[in-house]
């Protein structure tokens, strides 16, 4: 008996530290498990990443009801993704980019509803996530295929050991707890495959939907790699054969929203650029809007300043002006971020509650420009 159970003891021990199983693509179909894809797995109590497949963050991160991300990417051997100064990197077929969301528990709360609402400061130094002191609420799959990109959204169960696709979206209900003991109520949606496309479809006329955070300008920025240090992320994904075509000299940069060291002006372009300008472009679904919030836009009049809203009905507040120089309280931006009116709220989707970090932020920039009488 003894030595049965010393050899399964050795069995159960060699499982639980045999390496997982590639990476799996599929070309076409909709695998109904998170697992199947085999990108992130569960083992021994942590959320880990698989062979190749490579963590990253961005400069300045779209808001997402505060959760808190972990981003990765991986492509199949030989292939590489080639750079764009503009656009998101082209990625090749193959491509798999996944993004897990998650909010850090209170001690002893792992399986409850209430959260914790802090600044994310990435995954755990082996690339990782501790699943006693994180909630998995979902994991978003962008797969790259012959005919374009797909958008898969994977909920995660109660028990953290899988997520199931969910193409008619899900919603979950949350208490975010504060430092100071202040608690807020979160709505949280995961998106329906309709809404995935309403922001990734970043070309109104093509109808196709592209990644959104991965490009130079987000990028460009140091990433502490698991076993490997600090390194700048287009320069690593260079090293590893992930990016090609990359030119010499200075590359694209937006500053973090939240870095008191960088200029004013340049954080808030960097914020609304996340989690504006992939609508509001010349390309995007609000085109017609006329405001242009994208980090290419330079015309003062497409940025909204003295600029008339066009077809916003309530979403006005009676404010005259997209943005009113010196004037936030005058301005129509700032008050559609500070609403939770499905109505009139900005952006339409993916928040519940209001980033109150990221309105500062953009009323301490219109204040600061030089006052102007846009007129009557």
């Amino acid at each position: 008996m003894r030595r049965f159970l010393a050899a399964l003891g050795l069995a159960l021990l060699a499982a639980c530290t045999r390496a997982p199983a590639p990476v799996a693509f599929f070309a076409e179909g909709m695998p109904e498990r998170l697992s199947d894809w085999n990108v992130v797995y569960v083992a021994d109590g942590r959320l880990r990443l698989n062979a190749r497949v490579e963590p990253y963050t961005l400069d300045s991160p779209l808001f997402t009801d505060y959760a808190h991300k972990l981003r990765t990417v991986w492509m199949p051997e030989g292939k590489a993704a080639r750079y764009q100064p503009v656009d998101a990197l082209d990625f090749p077929v193959g491509t798999i980019i996944s993004k897990t969301f998650y909010y850090p528990v209170p001690d002893g709360g792992r399986g409850g509803d209430v959260v914790l609402r802090s600044a994310d400061t990435g995954p755990e130094p082996d690339g990782g996530l501790a699943l006693d002191k994180v909630r998995l609420v979902e994991t978003r799959l962008l797969v790259r295929r012959e005919a374009g990109w797909i958008a898969l959204p994977y909920v995660w169960n109660a028990e953290q050991t899988e997520a199931r696709l969910m193409r008619s979206g899900e919603l979950l209900s949350l208490t975010l707890l504060a430092a100071d003991g202040s608690k807020a109520q979160v709505d949280y949606t995961v998106p329906d495959e309709n809404q995935c496309a309403g922001c990734h479809g970043t070309d109104l006329k093509s109808k196709a939907i592209f990644p959104i955070g991965p490009k130079a300008r987000h990028l460009n920025r140091d990433f502490a790699y698991p076993g490997a240090g600090s390194e700048n992320q287009l320069a690593h994904w260079q090293k590893i054969g992930y990016l090609t075509d990359v030119p010499a000299g200075e590359l694209p940069k937006n500053p973090s929203w939240d870095d008191p060291a960088a200029p004013l002006d340049a954080r808030a372009r960097s914020y609304l650029d996340i989690n504006c300008g992939h609508c509001h472009s010349r390309k995007g679904a609000a085109r017609t809007s006329g405001m242009w919030l994208d980090a290419t836009t330079r015309d003062l009049l497409r940025l909204g300043r003295c600029k008339l809203p066009i077809a916003a009905g309530q979403g006005t507040g009676n404010r005259p002006w997209d943005i009113a120089p010196g004037k936030p309280d005058d301005s129509i931006l700032p008050y559609r971020m500070e609403s939770v009116d499905p109505g009139v709220m900005m952006p339409e989707l993916g928040r519940s509650v209001v980033h109150a970090e990221g309105v500062a932020l953009i009323r301490d920039w219109i204040a600061a420009m030089p006052a102007q009488d846009c007129g009557s």
